[in-house]
């Protein structure tokens, strides 16, 4: 595989990954987009604070 195309793949996965969880983070009630805001904080995941 041609290192341009693996990250032309990459970015294309990458994108498809993002819309997918977007999409599923909209669907997410209160309770548990701060319950996940709290593992990808203790995770490092998140860095600022709000």
């Amino acid at each position: 595989m041609h290192f341009g195309s693996h990250t032309n793949d990459d970015t294309y996965r990458r994108d498809e990954l993002l819309l997918v969880i977007s999409r599923s983070l909209e669907q997410l009630t209160l309770p548990e987009l701060e319950a996940l805001y709290y593992d990808m904080t203790t995770k490092n995941f998140i860095k600022d604070t709000i």
